[in-house]
C-alpha cells in the first residue's frame, strides 16, 4: 500500500550511520525507498491537526508522548465531549517505524535535547561533567525514540505506591489498566493471566532473532535463572522481550492510540505548539485553559480554554517546568524568578529520578553477523522481517537480584540491557571501535549493561528563567547516594560472571581492559576501579520519572492525589511519568501508558 506520507520532520538520515561512499550510496537510496512507503498501519492518517483551534474545548491535553496520546484518545471515546491535544513536536518522520535504527533519532530533531546540569558523583568523563537526557519531542513523545521494551514493573512496585498513601495503585488495582490497552500476539508463549488481547497497544517479540540473543539466554539458565515472562508470575529472570511492534515496525503511541480514531470529529491535534501556562483563576484556584505559541519563535501568545479540565502529560521534565511556569510550585524559587505564586507548591521539581546504568566492552567472535546489503533492506521493505526488523541483541534483558537485594520478594534491584551485533556496519558493535591493542582489529564489540533498577538518589528541576522557551535546569544527581554505586558495582561483577559462562565463552567473550579515562591509576576489576569508572562514564537509561509526585493531600512533598489532580487546583491533573512516587523495575513505556489509561478512567468517572 502506498500513499502521499508528509515528512514533517525528516531527523537523521540513514547515510549518516556509517561511513565510506558506496555504503553511502547505498544507504541514501534505501532511505529515499523507505520514505516513499506506508507502514502496514497507514502511518499517515491522524486525527485533524490543524493551526487555529476553536476557542473553547471539554478537555485539554498538552503533551503527545506515551501518556498524552492515551489521555486523547480515551476521552473523546465520549462522542458529546471535544479534545484537544498539544504537541510540542511535529509527526513521527519516516524511518523510526525501523526497529534496526533505533538509536538513530536519539540526538535528532525530534528530540528535546536536554543535557543535565554538571554532576559532583557521575557523569565526570563528559564535557562539563553533564549528562545527556533524551526526551522525545514529536507526536508520540519517546515512545518514537525508544528501544520498544515492554516491561512492566514488579508487583511491589505499585504495592509500594499504595502503601505510600496512594490508594487504588496497588498491582490488583493496575492490572486491568494494563490488560485494557494490550493486544497480545503471543498468548501462548506468555503467563496467559497476565495478558490480554484486543487492545490498541499491540504487544509481540520481534520477528528477526540473532543467534547471539539465544546464546545469552543459555547462559542466564547456566546461571540458574528461568527463561519467562517478565510481565507474569514472576519479575525475575531472562527473556527476549516483548515490544511495542507489529508486523515488524515500531507502535509509538500516537500510532497504537490516535491513528486508530483518527475520524473523530471532537478530538484536535495541533502540532509545533509549546504550552507556555496553565490559566488559573487566582480566587477559585480553578484551571480554566492553556496559553501556547506556535512553533519556537517567541510570538504573539494564544490563550485556548476548557470548560472541564486541563491534564498535563509533559513527562518528567516538560510536566514540572509548565507547572512552574504557571505559578504552582516553590514559593520562594518562583518569587526569585518574578512569577506570580498561584498555589505554593513545594514537590513541584522534586523526587526526580532515573535508571542508572554502565556500558560494559567485551570483544566476542565474529562468525554469524549478516551484512546490511539490499537483500536485507528488501526483505524488511517486502515482508517486514530480517535483520532491520528488530534491535539486535538488544532485544534481551534479564532483571536479577544483586547481592543487596532480597531474593525471596520477587523485586530484583538489576536489569542487564545488551547493545550492539547487529548489521556490519551499524551505530552499536561496529568492528573495531575499543582501542585493545590485544585484539585483532575484526573482533566484534557488545555491551553488557547493568543498571540500577531502585535508585535512591534524588534529582530536582528548576526554572533557568520565567521565558519558556529556555530550557529548564536538571540536577539529575545520580549516583549521589554510594548504595546506588554499591549496587551498579555489583551488577558489573555479575556481568563479568555471565562472560565466562559455556554459551558466551563460545562467542569468545572477552573484556576489553582499556582502562576508563580518569581510572587509570586503579588496578583494573578491582571494586575501586569499578567504582571510578561507573562515575566518569556513567550511562543514565531514558527512564526518568517522579518530579511531580503523587501522594496524599497532606504530605507536603506531594503533587498530585492519588486521582492525579494537582494538589490545591481543581480542574488540573498530571498524567504521565512525572507521577510515580518511585521509577518502576524497568522500562517505563509500559506503565506510563497504564498510567494514561488509569488517568483517562479517573476524568471519565467525574464527568460521567
Amino acid at each position: 500500500m502506498r500513499c502521499n506520507c508528509p515528512l514533517s520532520n525528516p531527523g537523521p538520515t540513514l547515510a549518516a550511520t556509517c561511513g565510506g561512499s558506496s555504503f553511502m550510496v547505498f544507504m541514501g537510496l534505501l532511505e529515499v525507498f523507505i520514505r516513499s512507503q506506508c507502514d502496514l498501519e497507514d502511518p499517515c492518517g491522524r486525527p485533524a491537526s490543524r493551526r487555529v483551534p476553536q476557542d473553547e474545548y471539554d478537555f485539554i491535553v498538552v503533551g503527545g508522548g506515551s501518556a498524552g496520546a492515551v489521555v486523547a484518545s480515551r476521552l473523546s471515546e465520549e462522542p458529546g465531549w471535544s479534545v484537544l491535544l498539544l504537541e510540542a513536536g511535529l509527526d513521527e518522520p519516516t524511518g523510526t517505524q525501523v526497529p534496526s535504527m533505533f538509536l538513530n533519532f536519539l540526538g535528532s530533531s525530534i528530540d528535546w535535547g536536554y543535557v543535565t546540569e554538571p554532576e559532583d558523583t557521575a557523569c565526570l568523563g563528559q564535557p562539563e561533567r553533564r549528562c545527556s537526557w533524551p526526551r522525545g519531542k514529536v507526536l508520540g513523545g519517546t515512545s518514537v525514540l525508544n528501544g520498544m521494551m515492554y516491561i512492566r514493573g514488579s508487583k511491589t512496585d505499585f504495592d509500594d505506591w499504595e502503601a505510600m498513601g496512594n490508594k487504588g495503585w496497588s498491582y490488583e488495582d493496575v492490572l486491568p489498566y494494563f490488560l485494557k490497552s494490550e493486544d497480545n500476539l503471543q498468548m501462548d508463549k506468555m503467563d496467559t493471566d497476565y495478558h490480554s488481547q484486543g487492545g490498541y497497544l499491540t504487544v509481540a517479540q520481534f520477528p528477526y532473532h540473532p543467534p547471539l540473543s539465544q546464546a545469552i539466554l543459555q547462559a542466564g539458565r547456566e546461571m540458574g535463572y528461568e527463561i519467562r515472562d517478565l510481565n507474569g508470575e514472576s519479575h525475575t529472570g531472562f527473556a527476549i522481550a516483548q515490544t511495542t511492534s507489529r508486523n515488524g515496525s515500531r507502535l509509538s503511541s500516537a500510532k497504537a492510540f490516535l491513528r486508530p480514531v483518527k475520524d473523530r470529529q471532537n478530538l484536535h491535534v495541533m502540532l509545533n505548539v509549546t504550552a507556555t501556562k496553565i490559566l488559573v483563576d487566582e480566587t477559585t484556584k480553578q484551571a480554566y485553559g492553556v496559553e501556547y505559541l506556535y512553533g519556537d519563535a517567541p510570538g504573539s501568545f494564544v490563550k485556548v480554554y476548557a470548560k472541564k479540565e486541563v491534564i498535563v502529560s509533559g513527562g518528567a521534565v516538560n510536566s514540572p517546568q509548565l507547572l512552574l511556569l504557571s505559578g504552582i510550585g516553590p514559593k520562594s524559587d518562583l518569587e526569585k524568578l518574578g512569577i506570580k505564586v498561584i498555589n505554593d507548591l513545594p514537590g513541584v521539581g522534586h523526587n526526580l529520578q532515573n535508571h542508572v546504568s554502565f556500558f560494559m566492552n567485551f570483544f566476542i567472535n565474529d562468525t554469524d553477523t549478516q551484512p546490511l546489503n539490499w537483500a536485507t533492506a528488501m526483505e524488511y521493505l517486502l515482508f517486514r522481517d530480517g535483520l532491520m526488523a528488530g534491535t539486535g541483541i538488544s532485544e534481551v534483558t534479564a532483571i536479577i537480584n544483586s547481592k543487596f537485594a532480597n531474593a525471596s520478594e520477587d523485586n530484583p534491584d538489576l536489569q542487564f540491557f545488551f547493545g550492539g551485533f547487529l548489521a556490519n556496519c551499524a551505530r552499536s558493535g561496529q568492528v573495531g571501535e575499543v582501542s585493545d591493542s590485544n585484539k585483532l582489529n575484526s573482533s566484534r564489540v557488545i555491551n553488557i549493561i547493568p543498571t540500577v533498577l531502585h535508585p535512591k538518589s534524588r534529582g530536582v528541576l528548576k526554572l533557568r528563567t520565567a521565558n519558556p522557551l529556555d530550557k529548564p535546569l536538571i540536577y539529575a544527581r545520580y549516583l549521589s547516594h554510594p548504595d546506588d554505586v554499591a549496587t551498579l558495582v555489583d551488577g558489573i561483577n555479575i556481568a563479568l560472571n555471565l562472560s565466562k559462562t559455556p554459551a558466551l565463552q563460545s562467542y569468545g567473550f572477552y573484556v576489553d581492559q582499556t582502562p576508563v579515562p580518569g581510572c587509570e591509576n586503579l588496578t583494573f576489576d578491582c571494586e575501586e576501579y569499578w567504582e571510578c569508572a561507573v562515575k566518569r562514564q556513567t550511562g543514565p537509561e531514558n527512564h526518568q520519572a517522579g518530579s511531580c509526585r503523587m501522594g496524599p493531600r497532606d504530605d507536603p512533598g506531594a503533587v498530585v492525589d492519588n486521582e492525579l489532580r494537582v494538589i490545591g487546583v481543581d480542574r488540573l491533573r498530571v498524567i504521565d511519568a512525572s507521577i510515580m512516587p518511585k521509577v518502576t523495575s524497568g522500562n517505563t513505556n509500559a506503565p506510563v501508558i497504564m498510567i494514561g489509561e488509569k488517568g483517562a478512567d479517573m476524568i471519565r468517572k467525574r464527568w460521567k
